[in-house]
């Protein structure tokens, strides 16, 4: 873990930063099957809107959704991390929580699918 580095400014800041940006992407990868899932998709459809003939807005808005997906599965793990760490006993509010960020991961994978299918249905047919 880190500790709180509330003085440091400038370069220190951002070097600071990114190493934090590191490990949380670590611990993603290490602990959550969801975020590695997503991880892969994202390396097979990144580089085929690539390949693929559209155009540059298309697959600006391709590559966005994919990486969309990747933020939102981080948001989901740290609210599970976080309730989890809080109390491992079953609570409404939990629960609660824990389906939201469900809920929001499921709306940006259906953001995905849907932006992906109209796209190439509108090249392809």
């Amino acid at each position: 873990m880190h500790s709180p580095q509330k003085g440091k400014t400038g370069i220190q800041r951002i070097i600071n930063a990114a190493n934090y940006s590191l490990a949380g992407l670590t611990a993603a990868y290490h602990n959550e099957a969801a975020f590695r899932q997503i991880l892969w998709l994202n390396i097979v459809l990144i580089p085929l809107s690539w390949i693929l003939p559209v155009t540059g807005g298309e697959r600006a808005l391709m590559i966005f959704v994919c990486l969309f997906c990747l933020i939102v599965e981080l948001f989901n793990s740290a609210i599970e991390a976080v309730v989890d760490r809080i109390s491992t006993e079953h609570h409404p509010l939990s629960g609660r929580a824990k389906d939201m960020g469900s809920a929001a991961q499921m709306i940006a994978l259906t953001a995905l699918v849907l932006v992906w299918v109209v796209i190439l249905f509108d090249k392809f047919v």
